[in-house]
């Protein structure tokens, strides 16, 4: 999408906490009708820059473009990284530098909001003034993935232990990028939703399904790519969606 939003100094901490999640949040809710929107965490990617071990002023290290097939939540992880966001931010927590011990979420409302459809969602952008031309980001048709391609896994944090999900290798998978996708545009990239129809509650409490519960992604090597080409940089905040009842 046309993000409508505008950039920020992406390697200064404090300018993209203050200034930058508030517009990502804005957009998400323009975006998908979602009551509420939350951004809590972020990731500046560059391969030069997280070869180099260069660091964020305030805050973490550049990393590197992720080249597994991965979604970032699993059945067990998305609903506990919610909990979580109703809890005081910890020690490694993007937002403790603004929040201190004030969670981000209302604990007294959190219940209630889990209860109907929410989703977490990343708002990905790339931050050079040219386009994307090399190491693109690679989007998977949630639906083609069958549950048996899924495959879990654990990531162990210093203060809290996160689980992800690997999928298998199969010619079924329907696979999207976005060529030279400019600095004004955004990917929303849903990496769990409760209303999708893998895991939605049999009961109808998030009101009706949606056919795809996540997106399974990675960045890629384009044979299309020059061989003088940039290495892209990118931001991805994520954020967490809590919809209106009738969702």
């Amino acid at each position: 999408v046309d993000s409508g939003i505008e950039h920020t100094e992406y390697f200064n901490n404090d300018k993209v906490l203050n200034e930058y999640y508030p517009k990502c949040c804005e957009l998400g809710k323009r975006m998908t009708g979602a009551e509420t929107v939350y951004a809590f965490d972020h990731n500046l990617r560059s391969k030069a820059m997280s070869d180099a071990k260069k660091m964020v002023d305030g805050g973490n290290a550049v990393q590197g473009p992720a080249f597994v097939v991965h979604n970032d939540y699993s059945v067990v992880s998305a609903p506990r990284r919610a909990r979580d966001l109703a809890l005081p931010p910890k020690m490694n927590d993007t937002l403790r530098p603004l929040l201190g011990d004030t969670p981000l979420i209302d604990p007294t409302k959190i219940d209630e909001l889990l209860k109907g459809r929410w989703a977490i969602i990343n708002v990905w952008r790339n931050i050079r003034t040219t386009p994307v031309q090399k190491l693109p980001l690679g989007l998977c048709e949630g639906p083609t993935i069958p549950m048996s391609d899924v495959i879990t896994f654990e990531i162990h944090y210093a203060d809290r232990v996160g689980e992800n999900y690997f999928a298998a290798h199969s010619k079924e998978h329907q696979w999207f990028y976005f060529p030279e996708i400019t600095r004004d545009e955004a990917v929303l990239l849903k990496c769990w939703d409760s209303a999708g129809e893998a895991f939605a509650p049999k009961d109808g409490s998030t009101g009706k399904t949606v056919p795809a519960t996540f997106s399974f992604h990675s960045a890629f090597e384009d044979p299309s790519s020059k061989a003088d080409a940039e290495d892209r940089e990118s931001v991805e905040v994520r954020t967490i969606a809590f919809f209106p009842a009738e969702s």
